[in-house]
């Protein structure tokens, strides 16, 4: 009997022994092709030599110091390399254990920058319904999933969400993909208004909406439209990409392929690859500097924040991702998944959309392709695909509730950087395996 809590009780679950590149291997030895890198985490795949060696090199010399004490080489050599690499005028970044840690520093940063600045009002969150943005407290009141959020209400802070950019769904007939951008950008501005901008702080958003809704990308112009509103009335910026940013998305920083640049940004899942649990908030040399000249102390901290071990694999994950020219690869890749879904999927009955960037793909299942409608949530078809793929020999990340928390379905997609052709081939056919048996 396992003491293990796992997240369902009812599971009985293979027991992971090892991996090769794209593959997990259970202790009987069948071996998964990790057509989703987790949660869209292992972008490296599974053993790569680079990282597992930066990682007991760093075991050789220290294991630990913790930050109220010291800094560490790794910490210092990554947020380096990271700000060399960021969007024009991110400045400082601020190391946790993961995605969810990272968006509690960014709403806590946030808040804390008007408190320095004299604005103590400013305390209101705008965020997106059908967001994801981590499971604390703080970040699961800024996500706008009502699945997640429902049995934990009574104890979130108080968020206001607007429409997401969910073309497929949202755009009207009789409107171009731009001006259906900026109808929804423009809810922000009447939030804002509502709610009064001198209450405001923060507007936050995926690029590319991941799991809540099966890689989303939003149509062009809509995130300048946003980054004008925020402007217009002093609002921060703050930019999730935990999940589509470090290269996921066919550029570092996932903020890159919409022109803006966000004041804070939160990172982890491919930062680590797996490797090791971290998590970064980074932001704006202009917060930083109202800390800096303020109080000077950010009140916030977790024990294993900028973790020497961690850091150096993480140093050795983006010094691999730059090198070996993993951006291109995503790019390259991303297209041969995206023209091999289409062309097994593109006029399957019960496939509404595909869609993504990069190496970050999502498939929408409908019961009707033409009406859009999707399955009766209780057919639980997104839970019989997942089984139907991994007894098939694929991890994928199916999701339900796509369109509002509880209805629709979707498939997420986010191999590792390193799956080559044979491997796309081998995740499209099992993945039709799935479908065919589920559907």
């Amino acid at each position: 009997m396992s003491h293990v809590f796992p997240r369902h009780t009812k599971s009985n679950l293979p027991t992971v022994a090892s991996a090769d590149g794209c593959y997990l291997i259970d202790s009987s030895g069948k071996r998964y092709l990790d057509g989703s890198g987790g949660a869209a985490v292992s972008c490296l795949g599974h053993s790569d030599v680079r990282v597992r060696a930066a990682i007991k090199a760093q075991l050789e010399k220290v294991a630990f110091a913790h930050t109220g004490f010291l800094t560490s080489q790794p910490a210092e050599a990554l947020a380096d390399l990271l700000i060399e690499n960021a969007p024009a005028g991110i400045d400082r970044v601020y190391f946790v254990s993961g995605g969810s840690e990272a968006v509690e520093a960014a709403i806590k940063l946030a808040r804390q920058y008007f408190l320095e600045k004299g604005e103590v009002d400013r305390h209101r969150i705008i965020a997106r319904k059908q967001s994801y943005h981590g499971n604390t407290l703080g970040a699961l009141a800024a996500g706008g999933n009502a699945w997640r959020r429902e049995p934990f209400a009574p104890l979130l802070i108080d968020t206001t969400h607007v429409s997401p950019c969910y073309a497929y769904r949202g755009k009207r007939e009789d409107e171009t993909p731009f001006d259906y951008g900026q109808r929804v950008a423009d809810e922000l501005e009447q939030q804002i208004l509502s709610l009064g901008p001198q209450s405001v702080m923060a507007f936050i958003a995926e690029p590319v909406i991941g799991a809540t809704m099966g890689a989303v990308p939003a149509v062009e112009g809509y995130f300048s439209k946003i980054r004008q509103i925020c402007d217009k009335f002093g609002v921060l910026l703050i930019l999730d990409e935990v999940m589509c940013g470090m290269g996921r998305t066919g550029s570092l920083f996932a903020s890159e392929q919409e022109g803006i640049v966000p004041d804070i940004v939160t990172i982890a899942k491919g930062l680590g690859a797996g490797y090791q649990p971290i998590g970064a908030m980074m932001c704006s040399g202009q917060i930083y500097e109202a800390v800096e000249n303020g109080s000077g102390f950010f009140q916030h901290g977790h024990t294993y924040m900028g973790h020497p071990v961690a850091c150096a694999a993480s140093l050795a994950v983006v010094n691999s991702i730059l090198d070996r020219g993993l951006i291109t690869q995503v790019q390259q890749q991303g297209e041969k998944l995206s023209n091999a879904l289409h062309a097994a999927f593109g006029q399957h009955p019960n496939v509404g959309d595909i869609r993504g960037r990069g190496l970050f793909w999502g498939v929408e299942l409908v019961e009707d392709r033409q009406s859009k409608q999707p399955f009766a949530p209780e057919a639980g078809l997104h839970r019989k695909i997942k089984t139907a793929a991994f007894d098939a020999g694929l991890i994928c990340y199916p999701m339900g509730g796509t369109i509002d928390g509880i209805r629709g379905d979707h498939v997420l997609l986010a191999p590792p950087f390193i799956i080559d052709d044979n491997q796309v081939d081998e995740l499209v056919g099992k993945l039709d395996t799935a479908l065919k048996k589920s559907i």
